[in-house]
Parts: C-alpha cells; structure tokens; sequence
C-alpha cells in the first residue's frame, strides 16, 4: 500500500495518510453515523492513528457546524462538528480540514472522529491469499 502523502521522516510530527483496504463505521448512541470503504488513515509522529471518512459517506443529518476551530502546523485548521441522535448529543464530535495544508492534502473533504465520544469500527478486508477456502 503506497502513502498517499508524505512528509519528510525526519521532521517531528511527520505525516503519513494511506487508504484503509476494508470498512470504517462510526456510530454514536445507536445511529450510524458514517459507513464507509474509501477511508484514508493519517498516521502523525507521536500520534494515535486516526480515520479520515469521505464526506460523501458521513451521515451530515445527524451533525451541526460549530464555532470551534485548532490549528495544525501541518494539517491546517480544523473545523468541528456536534453530534446529535437517539436523543443524545455530544460536542466536538467530528472534526475536518476542509482545505488543508499542502501535506495534508488527501484528507480534504474526509472527516474524522473522536474515539472517545464515537463507536469506531475498522475491519479490513479479507485477503483472500492467505485465507483458507474450503472446496465446495
């Protein structure tokens, strides 16, 4: 699997974003709130990985644009989302860079989610190469 961007490895909080190969679902309370196969994985230097979901595959109807931003010296700024269904709601739910910085650049219009408030569900695609079938 080739990176989709790359920062210099040598540089602190080096950026590397690579496509997952299965299905990423986030879900808050009961709803789903995005289910997709085209997420991107950024992986930042002293970092835990995180999941970056196409916007075309994130549930927008259940989410509310906020005021909160952050800055990233090398994502760019951070835009955030509240949470609301099955009659909860939570703050700074999701978050995206909608026009990032030139290293970050795969990740535009891909939101992503804060574990400690969402469910988040990663299974990789079965690589059928090195599972056993049995002959029908």
């Amino acid at each position: 699997m080739q990176p989709l961007a790359v920062n210099s490895a040598g540089r602190p909080g080096a950026l590397t974003i690579t496509p997952f190969d299965g299905a990423v679902t986030v879900r808050f309370s009961d709803a789903i709130i995005a289910s997709s196969e085209r997420a991107k994985v950024l992986y930042e230097e002293g970092h835990d990985p995180v999941f970056y979901i196409p916007f075309d595959d994130i549930y927008f109807e259940f989410l509310e644009k906020t005021n909160t931003t952050t800055r990233s010296s090398l994502k760019g700024t951070a835009s955030y989302w509240r949470v609301q269904a099955v009659g909860g709601a939570a703050d700074d739910f999701m978050w995206a860079y909608e026009t990032p910085d030139t290293p970050a650049l795969a990740i535009a219009c891909h939101g992503a989610f804060d574990p400690d408030k969402a469910r988040i569900d990663a299974d990789p695609a079965e690589d059928k190469r090195h599972t056993p079938h049995i002959p029908e």
